[in-house]
């Protein structure tokens, strides 16, 4: 038996309704059998309500099984004389870090669980200030986490599993709120303590990339085991992991997309390092030159015409904002932020965690108010006394980073009317436009009457869309919207979002960690570090300033780096390729031409 065994496990959520009466069931795990090995590092990915989050429980003993059993170290999890010992040994980092984060110092929460074990003050200490470096957190160790952005608050729940070193974590979405040098960090330093500490690991994610270095990945599909293998092999199957609602990494799918174009290429390509090799080792025939001779042309082409002689929609200038101004806790978050948004824009927001971002967002339809500078809507500036903010949060609408503090209804579909309804429109015309935009974002029509606490926490996300969509404001605001989701509900929220965009002209302004999406769907970038804008641009100029990025602890899309690591520096314009389209086509010119 492995540190963990799972044998014929089965669970079911009760439903109910209003009235808290049992309307029916859910089976959520259907016969799940897994057995890991100590000190093995295992990857589950899965839809959103596959089943991972659930089963993920199950090994912490959070849930107890409807039929079989689960044993993590020996122990029954369905023995509640084994609750305290399963849970010293299994220590589970959540998705939302405020479900685990309690005290009001930052490393006051991460001795927590060192000290709820016994352990001795001075090696509290040294745990406490490792772990916090381990994750980039220790500089704000005396800080509230009150006053950390999402992902740092991440970073610090972390932290807090890292300082009990139990024998097993287990991590559900650690890393969907940081940025990606924060990504990095977490995850090197959760591999370094499964290989220098033999700590097992159970990693839940959506990101594919961080997956690559895994001992073994289980894909779930509608709580069972639909594939199991090593990382090379489950990528291998990509059409199959496509129909799952899964992607791969961007290197994988280049090699893919390649191959189908005759490319000698081989299977299962998984990282950067591994595409440069294998591109170099191919016959000249199919190797380009200079790929770069039409890259302006193409990326020029590509971005919508905005009217830039036209007053801007939204304004900000020389904007700052404080937190706890004039006490022990005083932190200065946005700083001498000026900036424009013009009507029909996709403006991303990018800056590593803590860089202002969240903050910058809410001050766009007055939730938070600069301590000085001006904001401004179509040329007024909403914190005049006299001017009406409830109006303008029917015109500009914002989506939290938290799904969880925006949805409060006892149903899924009253908690989307509930905007409708402020508006003053008819019960008709409220039960429309939420019905509508529950579609448009995918929420099943079966699950419309459940509690909208109780869903998963990507369809949480997809809900709190909905609630803004259906207001069918003039500016959608979102903040990290996609984190939680799998990588097909991302693709369909977002695909969904460039489409209202276009077609109903509403401006979007997009906060994202994932330097694929800010390709994809932008037409312009803002970059921020440390409250300030450090600068503002097309994608395609933006990502081609690499080395700045990572010194603000951001990143380029993988196919920006496979095309750096291609061809020499003096040969690349301002201009990058961004996108895994815009590489096929300079890598195919033949191909690119007959698109064209």
């Amino acid at each position: 038996m492995g540190i963990i065994t799972t044998d014929n496990l089965v669970f079911e959520y009760i439903r109910r309704d209003e009235n808290g009466d049992a309307v029916g069931v859910k089976r959520a795990i259907d016969g799940v059998d897994l057995d890991v090995e100590k000190g093995q590092f295992i990857a589950i990915l899965g839809h959103n309500g596959s089943g991972k989050s659930t089963m993920a429980k199950h090994i912490n003993a959070l849930l107890s099984p409807t039929g079989g059993t689960v044993y993590v170290c020996g122990m029954d999890t369905a023995d509640e004389d084994y609750l305290w010992d399963i849970r010293k040994s299994a220590g589970m980092v959540f998705q939302n870090p405020d479900n685990q984060i309690i005290a009001t110092v930052v490393e006051d929460d991460v001795a927590f669980g060192p000290e709820n074990l016994g352990v001795e003050p001075a090696e509290i200490e040294r745990r406490v200030e490792g772990s916090l470096k381990a994750v980039g957190m220790f500089e704000h160790r005396a800080e509230s986490p009150n006053h950390l952005s999402g992902g740092q608050k991440q970073r610090v729940a972390v932290a807090g599993i890292m300082a009990m070193k139990p024998e097993c974590i287990i991590m559900d979405e650690p890393t969907a709120m940081l940025d990606p040098n924060g990504r990095k960090e977490v995850l090197e330093t959760v591999h370094r303590l499964n290989r220098e500490e033999g700590i097992t690991v159970l990693h839940i994610t959506h990101y594919m990339s961080e997956v690559t270095d895994a001992d073994r990945v289980v894909v779930m599909d509608h709580g069972k085991v639909a594939m199991q293998g090593t990382p090379r092999e489950i990528f291998s199957r990509l059409p199959e992991l496509q129909e799952l609602g899964l992607d791969a990494p961007q290197a994988t799918i280049l090699t893919s997309e390649l191959k189908k174009r005759g490319f000698p290429l081989p299977e299962g390509i998984l990282s950067v390092s591994e595409f440069l090799e294998a591109y170099r080792t191919l016959p000249e025939a199919y190797r380009v030159q200079d790929p770069y001779r039409s890259i302006p042309e193409h990326i020029e082409e590509s971005f919508t015409a905005l009217a830039k002689d036209e007053a801007p929609l939204i304004e900000l200038r020389h904007v700052n904002f404080t937190y706890s101004p004039n006490t022990a806790y005083e932190k200065k978050a946005v700083a001498d932020v000026s900036l424009q948004i013009r009507r029909g824009e996709f403006v991303c927001l990018i800056g590593h965690t803590g860089s202002g971002k969240s903050t910058l967002i809410q001050m766009l339809n007055g939730l938070e108010k600069p301590v000085d500078g001006q904001v401004l809507f179509r040329g007024e500036d909403i914190n005049d006394r006299k001017y009406d903010r409830r109006a303008l949060r029917s015109k500009v609408g914002l989506v939290f980073q938290y799904p969880e503090h925006q949805l409060f209804e006892a149903t899924i579909l009253k908690d989307v009317c509930f905007g409708p309804k402020n508006q003053g429109l008819s019960a008709e015309e409220q039960k429309k436009r939420a019905e509508g935009a529950l579609r448009l974002v995918g929420i099943s029509e079966d699950t419309w009457n459940d509690s909208p606490l109780e869903i998963s926490g990507g369809q949480k996300r997809r809900v709190a869309i909905a609630g803004v969509l259906a207001m069918h404001p003039e500016v959608l605001i979102l903040d990290e919207p996609t984190a939680g989701l799998d990588p097909q509900g991302r693709d369909e929220i977002l695909s969904e979002i460039s489409r209202i965009h276009r077609e109903a002209g509403i401006t979007v302004v997009l906060v994202s960690h994932s330097m694929e999406d800010v390709a994809k769907y932008a037409n312009w970038v803002h970059v921020m570090d440390r409250g300030k804008l450090l600068y503002a641009g097309k994608p395609a100029v933006v990502f081609s300033h690499v080395e700045r990025l990572k010194k603000v602890g951001l990143g380029v899309p993988q196919v920006t780096e496979i095309m750096r690591g291609l061809f020499p520096q003096e040969k690349r314009p301002a201009m990058d390729f961004i996108t895994i389209e815009d590489a096929v086509r300079a890598l195919c010119p033949q191909d690119g031409e007959k698109q064209a």
